[in-house]
């Protein structure tokens, strides 16, 4: 009750005081390319209830699209510089700000600021069923310890000959791992830390970047 109480506060008050730079990043988009602000996606929620993920778009229209779920498997991994990625996109995807429309998925129930990162069917499809009972137990979230530890996973699947297999076989079952001992773990205090950690994550990666 505490947890979901928070992510109401938060994700409302986020809402409202980043507004001017979410409308700036709306509209950075449209004049960038063609399509719609929005990328939304079919993810795993709690309990396995699906649900349309929120993301701004970083993607040729066409290439990140509602209809991505339909398309081949590889589509559903972002592997390197991929060529689908915009201008601004690489922008937003480096900076993780793509991330902020979930606030809007936080406010409607969907997700939590904190918690497993919710992931296509295909690839739940493959969580062992004791992982999978546990990790969909909760709500999934925006950031969580796997987000923190595999924060440049584009780059590390495009050093791999077969990325989705690397994917399925490699990097999947350590955020499972990852996940599951959240869980079991979690706590409100727990979170904030998870919260400021993934800001320091950010900001010490733009410092970088420039």
């Amino acid at each position: 009750m505490a947890k979901r109480l928070f992510d109401l506060l938060a994700s409302g008050v986020g809402l409202l005081l980043l507004a001017p730079l979410l409308l700036l990043m709306a509209l950075a988009i449209k004049l960038d390319s063609p399509g719609p602000v929005f990328f939304r996606q079919t993810r795993v929620g709690r309990h396995g209830v699906e649900f349309r993920i929120h993301k701004f778009r970083t993607m040729a229209h066409g290439g990140c699209s509602a209809e991505v779920d339909a398309l081949a498997p590889e589509l559903q991994l972002t592997v390197g510089s991929d060529p689908r990625i915009t201008r601004v996109g690489a922008l937003l995807r480096r900076t993780k700000l793509d991330e902020l429309a979930q606030l809007i998925d936080v406010l409607r129930g969907r997700m939590s600021l904190v918690g497993p990162r919710p992931e296509v069917p295909r690839y739940v499809a493959t969580y062992p069923q004791g992982l999978r009972d546990k990790v969909l137990s909760v709500r999934p979230g925006i950031t969580d310890p796997a987000s923190l530890a595999f924060r440049d996973e584009a780059t590390l699947l495009a050093c791999a000959a077969d990325p989705e297999r690397e994917y399925v076989e490699v990097v999947l079952p350590a955020k499972l791992r990852l996940s599951a001992r959240y869980v079991d773990e979690a706590t409100l205090v727990g979170d904030l830390r998870l919260i400021v950690s993934t800001f320091r994550a950010l900001c010490s990666r733009s410092s970088v970047d420039r």
